[in-house]
């Protein structure tokens, strides 16, 4: 069986050491989560994926979710149970307004201890997933009816939530849809079409499930324009409550899949099913990128999750898999041979994995921690600032993370040889199930996209500009620390050549937009390396403060953060350089190529 240990003493290295969390403490929720308090959560958090979830990820792979002839599904043999411990121990609730039921403790929080989870069982963390989703898009948006209605239920866990985009002529350009809304002339709407690759869309694991639908409202405009979101609940509720008749929606089939098997992926059809507009008419989409956007960032961290617990595997198995000598001689000379660890590739290989990984928490920790500011901050320029950068790093924290960690996890399983390629060793399913994170809530292409051709150029380039100047002015801050050269050095340059890419984007955008175009995933990827390159300096910079202050008894946790971001950026960084060679010579080579082969 896989193993699995929940890394808590990085997570409290990043918030207390890298990232200052207790200097957050007047921010609403934060207050409430002290030091030992976050730390409690972080162990129980670990307890509960250690112990309750991972044993269940091999079983939802195997079993998978049936459905049945009265369209209902049910799900693995212990999923239901599992979903009520979580329940039960408030963590669907952690980071929810107090209002509705929730504990209000920061988004940070709840970001890490979820990433523990999605890392031990991906399938299973995607019910409440969604459902969180859903609860920012009602409380953001819904009326005050809607909120007291829906929230208390579906923070506490008894109802679920979907988003319901997707349709099988329509993916990404949701002008095209065709699922309509006609009103009733009581405040509702009759739903009716068919949605498909909705996630979590029906299951055994709760009493009720409230689906988000995109439709469009008989007469309104063609396109995005026209398009409008509606609560539509599985079993009607009543004004008290109370959950009344079963409303014409049901699951038409289960798609079948390549990974996730533990979560019920459904074709969704909507028979004239009463509905409620959230939000303005024909604003649908503004709404719904509410929980589009908080559903990138988990996606993201999903990427980091399986990451993580394909190289935990990948390390156990070097460091016990015998096979052939070290090139410079037997390190293991009691063994018949040594483990495959002492191998340059092998080494090569999981310091690559870890190198990201690493870089990719204090990433995930960072956005998070500017989504609590965005959010809870009374000082607008605060605000401004860290809304300014949440957004402009969405795509690259989805993109990037969910191309990385499906990189990693097929490194990963190389590690294993040929019995990485056998179910029982539980490696393929790392692979099959990081593989639709590339996917789903918008490609990674179309990440790339919105990065190059919207998050850039906005306010005039505001972010971007803010981000560089935080970037630079850490290197300047810092140049004179000679235990941090090698780290501002690297990132000076890195920072350079995103620079001087961001510059070319802008200069060929609007006169030749399809070479932008091409160019727009190395762009992606050239920022996410910058970016966890500044990760991996702000962690060097805090293990050199905290080893000089005392370590506390850390220095073997300290000197190995050293040695891993001293990898990362002699071995990693110096990547950004090629990138900006393949933006600036290799984008309009490829489209006059293209343009000739198609």
């Amino acid at each position: 069986m896989p193993v699995f240990k929940a890394p808590v003493d990085d997570t409290l290295f990043i918030l207390n050491d890298v990232l200052g969390y207790e200097r957050y403490m007047n921010l609403p929720g934060f207050a409430d989560a002290s030091p030992d308090i976050v730390e409690a959560v972080l162990q129980e958090g670990a307890r509960i994926a250690e112990e309750v979830m991972l044993p269940l990820n091999q079983v939802g792979d195997q079993e998978g979710c049936v459905r049945h002839d009265d369209a209902s599904v049910t799900t693995p043999k212990g999923f239901k149970e599992a979903y009520k411990q979580y329940c039960e121990g408030g963590w669907l609730g952690l980071a929810a307004s107090p209002e509705y039921g929730g504990q209000g403790l920061p988004y940070t929080l709840h970001t890490a201890v979820s990433e523990y989870m999605i890392s031990a069982n991906l399938s299973l963390l995607m019910y409440p997933g969604l459902t969180q989703g859903a609860v920012a898009a009602i409380a953001e948006h819904g009326t005050d009816e809607q909120k007291n209605k829906f929230l208390p239920k579906m923070i506490e866990g008894k109802w679920t939530g979907t988003m319901n985009l997707t349709e099988p002529h329509c993916g990404t350009d949701l002008g095209l849809l065709r699922t309509k809304a006609v009103p009733q002339g009581d405040g509702s709407y009759k739903i009716s079409g068919q949605k498909i690759f909705i996630s979590a869309g029906e299951h055994d694991m709760s009493d009720n499930i409230i689906h988000l639908v995109l439709a469009r409202i008989e007469g309104a405009p063609e396109g995005v324009k026209g398009i409008s979101l509606f609560i539509v609940p599985k079993i009607m509720v009543g004004d008290d409550g109370s959950l009344g008749d079963r409303n014409p929606v049901s699951c038409g089939s289960l798609e079948e899949k390549m990974g996730i098997h533990g979560n019920a992926t459904c074709v969704m059809n909507y028979d004239e099913a009463t509905g409620y507009l959230i939000g303005k008419e024909n604003a649908g989409l503004k709404a719904m990128f509410v929980m589009m956007n908080e559903a990138r960032l988990g996606v993201g961290l999903q990427g980091q999750a399986m990451g993580e617990i394909a190289y935990q595997n990948a390390v156990a198995y070097a460091r016990e898999r015998l096979q052939g000598r070290s090139l410079s001689g037997a390190k293991f000379p009691d063994k018949k041979a040594d483990p495959i660890i002492v191998h340059p590739d092998v080494r090569r290989t999981l310091m690559t994995i870890r190198a990201f990984n690493e870089a990719g928490r204090a990433f995930m920790l960072w956005t998070a921690l500017k989504s609590d500011i965005a959010h809870k901050s009374d000082v607008e320029a605060d605000v401004q600032e860290a809304d300014d950068l949440l957004n402009l790093v969405t795509p690259v924290v989805k993109g990037v993370l969910t191309d990385k960690g499906f990189d990693h996890a097929v490194m990963a399983q190389q590690m294993f040889g040929g019995h990485g390629y056998i179910e029982e060793w539980g490696m393929s399913q790392y692979v099959r199930d990081a593989r639709i994170a590339m996917i789903y809530e918008g490609a990674n292409g179309i990440q790339a996209l919105d990065l190059v051709g919207r998050k850039l150029g906005q306010n005039g380039g505001r972010a971007v500009m803010a981000f560089f100047k935080e970037v630079g002015d850490f290197c300047e801050e810092n140049r004179n620390n000679e235990e941090l050269t090698l780290y501002t050095k690297g990132l000076k340059k890195g920072l350079n050549d995103l620079q001087a890419s961001t510059m070319w984007l802008m200069q060929n955008a609007m006169a030749k937009p399809d070479n932008a175009g091409a160019a727009s995933t190395d762009y992606m990827h050239l920022f996410g390396l910058v970016t966890l390159g500044y990760m991996w300096a702000l962690m060097a910079k805090a293990a050199v403060e905290k080893r000089a202050a005392g370590a506390n008894g850390k220095e073997e946790f300290l000197a190995a953060k050293l040695l891993v971001g001293k990898f990362y950026m002699e071995r990693i960084m110096p990547e950004t350089a090629l990138r900006k060679t393949r933006i600036e010579t290799g984008a309009e080579t490829m489209m006059e190529l293209a343009e000739e082969a198609f």
